[in-house]
């Protein structure tokens, strides 16, 4: 099985010639990536990470994940960016995006310190009462200012219920593997520790230790997920540009780019990847988006928002192209019922799998669309299962690295994410910051 490329509803916007022009550049890029060479090298690590992982800290998270699960109704994983989206968006896509009511005999999972929103900590904090509850902390350094907060009050909260030394068995730190503030703290409470490579960096980072843990309590088999991922690793890693479909994925957006494409909508036709979608706008919107340049990432769930958007994506401006997640088998089957006396005229469809229903309305949209001027990149996935998951991550990862070097961009680092760090703390009076607090507050007042 594998992850592949339909470039039926992008022919006739990109030309055989302007594919095999590119070729050579995408390949060039994927060298880069391969021999580790090219800008922002030093965060690579996801490269070989599904072969090259480190099997103690693997087995130690699994047995954390059926410790919480014996332990906790719930699971709160305080961080924010890539501290959460891949968790948040795998357990979705593989399990259900209404996995906190499906979740069996598995801990309830809800993410926090991904905002500033009292009323959204508050509800949280709400949904645990009467429960008990573990704590999986994930910042590099401790010192980001949602997931701490957040991590304050949910520490207070945890020590306040159980004590000390309880607190010390249902907190669980992942973080740097020696330094940090967080790391210290978590050393010194005795909590246990998970590692957040050097070498990977927060957006590249679900299949670590940030990811897996919650993940696994999830009852999700990261084994089969690291599979896929492995398997997805030798097939991209070792072929060319006519039987890639990494490569050709990275490619096409690049043509569509030049060509004044410079908005992407990824499409699914199932709610449980709306998170997915995401995960990949931070994976593609930080890793592209700098130097003046970038395709700016955007997402939809169809058939649900083409009562809302769709009439934009048909006639609005033609600067867009659409990537939509084809999943060629439904996790769930449902039929429409036989009305006798057909109230609402859908006889004709009584009987049909909703699944083929869904699929006809993909294929009317694209066929709408691709009429409307929208050129469309559909990527075809065997199915939710943990395996495929694993691919269409390193999939989606691959093509990105390869995508930005393309670009001409390193796409590992964010320079552009610290400017609003900076302005918040100096309004906030962050020692050594003051001067350029009052500097900001006079320009706010000139406004």
């Amino acid at each position: 099985m594998s992850v592949t490329i339909n470039k039926k509803f992008v022919g006739q916007f990109i030309k055989e010639h302007e594919l095999s022009n590119i070729a050579a550049s995408a390949e060039a890029a994927l060298s880069l990536v391969r021999a580790k060479t090219g800008p922002g090298a030093d965060f690579l690590g996801w490269v070989d990470l599904p072969v090259n992982y480190d099997r103690d800290e693997f087995a130690r998270i699994k047995a954390a994940a059926q410790k919480i699960k014996k332990m906790c109704d719930v699971l709160v994983v305080i961080g924010i960016g890539g501290s959460y989206l891949g968790a948040r968006a795998f357990i979705e896509y593989i399990k259900s995006n209404n996995y906190n009511s499906l979740h069996g005999d598995c801990p309830e999972i809800y993410f926090a310190g991904n905002s500033i929103s009292a009323s959204a900590l508050s509800d949280i904090i709400k949904m645990c009462e009467g429960k008990d509850i573990c704590v999986n902390v994930v910042s590099k350094s401790g010192t980001t200012t949602e997931p701490a907060i957040a991590f304050r009050i949910f520490r207070d909260l945890v020590v306040s219920k159980y004590g000390e030394d309880g607190a010390r068995e249902r907190i669980f730190a992942t973080t740097d593997k020696a330094r940090g503030t967080l790391k210290a703290f978590a050393d010194e409470k005795g909590y246990e520790t998970f590692v957040v490579p050097d070498d990977i960096g927060g957006r590249y980072s679900v299949l670590t230790a940030v990811g897996l843990l919650p993940i696994a309590v999830a009852g999700i088999d990261i084994d089969a997920l690291m599979a896929g991922a492995a398997a997805a690793r030798e097939e991209y890693m070792s072929r060319g540009f006519s039987d890639n479909a990494a490569l050709q994925y990275a490619a096409l957006r690049n043509i569509l780019y030049r060509k004044g494409k410079d908005t992407e909508i990824l499409v699914s036709y199932e709610p449980a990847a709306q998170m997915l979608s995401e995960w990949w706008k931070q994976l593609y919107g930080e890793s592209e988006g700098k130097d003046g340049k970038g395709i700016y990432p955007s997402s939809v769930v169809f058939s649900t928002d083409l009562h809302s958007l769709g009439q934009f994506i048909q006639d609005g401006k033609r600067n867009l192209f659409e990537t939509v997640i084809d999943i060629k088998s439904p996790k769930d089957s449902l039929k429409v019922p036989h009305d006798p006396l057909d109230t609402d005229g859908l006889n004709y469809i009584a009987n049909r799998e909703l699944d083929e229903i869904n699929h006809k309305a993909m294929l009317g949209t694209l066929l709408a669309h691709v009429d409307g001027g929208v050129p469309n990149i559909v990527v075809e996935t065997p199915d939710r299962s943990e395996a495929e998951a694993g691919r269409l991550i390193y999939f989606f990862e691959l093509a990105c690295a390869v995508s930005g070097y393309m670009l001409g961009v390193n796409p590992f680092d964010q320079p552009g994410v610290e400017s609003y760090k900076k302005n918040m703390f100096a309004l906030l009076g962050k020692k050594g910051s003051e001067e350029r607090g009052r500097e900001l507050e006079a320009r706010i007042a000139a406004l």
